[in-house]
């Protein structure tokens, strides 16, 4: 499986982190999620599931930041389109991102169930997209949490891709 996301001069767009149109953050929040190109899927996956995670906040804030998590994706889908997380048309269940923790503590499910997008605040990021091929649909609910997603899917992953996607500071 391969996934792939659309780079500038190797960088996550700017539409899509910190430094997005205040049209296209939510209470400061970048929501507007970048597509993603999928392809060679095995045959016998009944779903996908990805997760989008910061590692490098681990030394700022002391664990790694989730920025998007979801499941449930249809296994023929060959690309999510760009703000599939605020405007899907490809259909997926969304968990929690790092702000609904007890940390941040946000409660407005439009912000805290669905794409995060990157806001390093002390030098360029690597963030790390992970596409997992399932071969069941996974018992998950709109605001799951991504260990409830781990759980789920433990014995049941076919294939996995990674994608690292840089953004700037």
């Amino acid at each position: 499986m391969k996934i792939q996301v659309p780079l500038e001069s190797g960088l996550l767009p700017d539409h899509y982190n910190q430094y997005a149109n205040p049209a296209n953050k939510i209470d400061d929040i970048p929501v507007v999620s970048f597509p993603i190109q999928i392809s060679d899927v095995p045959a016998q996956t009944k779903t996908l599931a990805l997760t989008l995670l910061d590692w490098d906040a681990i030394p700022v804030g002391g664990f790694a930041w989730i920025h998007w998590i979801a499941a449930n994706i249809p296994a023929d889908t060959t690309e999510i389109p760009a703000d599939n997380s605020q405007n899907p048309q490809v259909a997926m269940v969304q968990g929690r991102n790092s702000t609904a923790g007890k940390i941040i503590n946000n409660t407005n499910p439009i912000t805290a169930f669905r794409y995060n997008g990157p806001q390093p605040p002390d030098k360029n990021h690597n963030y790390r997209l992970t596409m997992f091929a399932l071969d069941t649909k996974l018992n998950l609910k709109n605001g799951f949490w991504l260990n409830d997603m781990q759980r789920e899917m433990h014995g049941h992953i076919i294939d996995t891709a990674e994608f690292i996607i840089p953004s700037r500071n």
